[in-house]
């Protein structure tokens, strides 16, 4: 991955995490523009968001197998459980809106 890839991939997830915060009121709105705009900057650059995500935490989140996808995802990582669980319902949410 080039510079540009990774620049994109942490702003995403600082958005992620803000978004966790967020939710409802003027803070989910802010959100879901920050979140579009980062769509339009994935798309521009022809940035594959899911370039960055384990094989295995991919392939187990797109088959329904969250738990193992959870599990993976926190031996690759060592992340909280709930880390892990926030990031592999983004990876899932994201394979359906790519699909």
């Amino acid at each position: 991955m080039d510079t540009n890839s990774y620049l994109i991939l942490g702003i995403s997830a600082i958005l992620i995490l803000l978004g966790l915060r967020g939710g409802e009121g003027e803070q989910g709105f802010r959100f879901a523009r920050l979140e579009r705009k980062v769509d339009a900057l994935l798309k521009k650059f022809d940035i594959d968001p899911q370039a960055g995500i384990d094989p295995e935490v991919l392939a187990f989140a797109k088959a329904g197998r969250k738990i193992e996808a959870i599990k993976r995802y926190r031996q690759a990582t060592g992340v909280s459980l709930k880390e892990a669980k926030d990031y592999v319902e983004e990876v899932e949410r994201s394979s359906r809106d790519r699909q």
